[in-house]
């Protein structure tokens, strides 16, 4: 997600308002340390205009 926030010349604050969430919630998603939840997952994708699989990679882990 940092690469297409990246492109779209945003910072984390910036894209936390439009998404409605928190600085420190793109913050954790970024680093891995946060998975959204699906309603949020599709709401970033819908903003980046790309499919939630090239944000997200699914782990079974």
């Amino acid at each position: 997600m940092k690469v297409y926030r990246a492109m779209h010349d945003l910072t984390q604050e910036e894209l936390a308002k439009k998404l409605g969430v928190t600085r420190a919630t793109v913050n954790s998603i970024e680093k891995g340390r946060y998975d959204p939840s699906i309603k949020l997952a599709f709401k970033m994708a819908r903003f980046f205009a790309v499919n939630v699989e090239e944000l997200f990679i699914y782990d079974e882990k």
